[in-house]
């Protein structure tokens, strides 16, 4: 398989169409319209569907439909726009449809600003829509990943009719790094439930997120319930190093995590016993990889670009048995190998 040098926004657009993505519904928005520009140029010469909507509000309903319909769509947008599908992604789950929903994340709250940000944290992990329900999210630290990560939300959106997201990063989205698109033969499973004529072969099928009797309503969320119980026990994913003997481990996420491996290897350098966590999956989140790659840890430090919105789930996940400290940047700011190290040695003077 021969390299090639892309962009992390068009690695992922191209991902999307060799993973048997159809329809694409979209509007621009920095740092994530490469993504759409890419699949403007691409998609109808790959038999699939492009198209600008009017609004984000537009879009997450375009993809509703499509995926009503059996396709594999995806849609794409940055922090402010994902505010505004919100209603829309909750409607999805509640109609146990498979999408991909891309969250190139930039500076908030409000319009904030272009840079690269991991501040949707909460947003993608605690609230992106309305009632009770969750979804796969997917965080990449590198443009392989994300390619590697687009093939396998395709799958498990079908797989467990959830819409899947996938928390990229400005810096992410705008890098460039050396690729290989692995050879999938893509099978996509039959949907006796979708909304795609029916040729009087079968009953017709309704797509429906309302119910007005509430024990129906309980027993259709229960019954998602169960499905989420088999996505927390077999879906998490996460990578660890240097954590069989770390009295420091240092937990980071997506482009984070770059700045945070560095670091731990400078600190390995000067004698430190530092180690790597990071979550690949934020939700389910991986609790039982963390506790053990926190088995030697006198503390855990948790790097993010935002203001320590994963700390919360790394005291859940450890039963708060150890302590964890925080250290970010934010606005747009990316942390420093420099920064990051400095931290793990005064927690290190501390704990010696």
């Amino acid at each position: 398989m021969e390299k090639v040098l892309m962009k992390g926004n068009e690695a992922l657009a191209e991902a999307a169409m060799r993973a048997g993505c159809k329809c694409f519904f979209g509007y621009p928005i920095t740092p994530q319209t490469e993504i759409s520009a890419y699949l403007a140029k691409n998609m109808a010469k790959r038999g699939g569907v492009f198209l600008q909507a009017e609004s984000e509000v537009a879009a997450i309903n375009m993809v509703l439909g499509a995926a009503s319909a059996g396709v594999r769509a995806m849609t794409s947008s940055s922090s402010p726009g994902i505010s505004l599908k919100s209603e829309g992604v909750s409607y999805i789950a509640a109609s146990d449809l498979p999408c991909v929903i891309v969250n190139v994340q930039r500076g908030g709250p409000g319009l904030g600003g272009i840079q690269p940000s991991q501040s949707d944290y909460f947003q993608a992990t605690k609230a992106l829509g309305h009632g009770d329900f969750q979804m796969i999210v997917y965080v990449p630290a590198s443009v392989q990943e994300t390619i590697d990560m687009t093939y396998l939300a395709f799958n498990m959106a079908d797989k467990f009719r959830t819409p899947v997201m996938i928390l990229s990063d400005g810096l992410l989205g705008q890098m460039m790094e050396p690729v290989v698109f692995p050879t999938v033969d893509v099978q996509i499973p039959d949907k006796p439930w979708a909304c795609c004529g029916h040729e009087n072969k079968r009953s017709h099928n309704i797509i429906n997120s309302l119910y007005l009797q509430p024990d129906i309503l309980e027993k259709s969320v229960n019954e998602r319930y169960e499905r989420y119980e088999i996505i927390k026990q077999t879906c998490p994913m996460a990578e660890s190093d240097f954590c069989e003997d770390a009295e420091i481990v240092v937990a980071a996420f997506g482009a984070s995590a770059r700045v945070a491996k560095s670091a731990v290897n400078a600190a390995r350098a000067k004698g430190i016993k530092a180690g790597l966590f990071r979550p690949q999956t934020l939700v389910p989140f991986p609790v039982e990889q963390l506790n053990k790659a926190c088995e030697k840890a006198k503390v855990v430090l948790s790097v993010e670009m935002n203001k320590g919105q994963m700390v919360e789930d790394l005291r859940l996940a450890l039963n708060c048995r150890l302590p964890v400290e925080f250290f970010g940047r934010h606005g747009g700011i990316i942390p420093s190998v420099r920064e990051v190290l400095g931290q793990i040695e005064q927690i290190h003077e501390r704990i010696k």
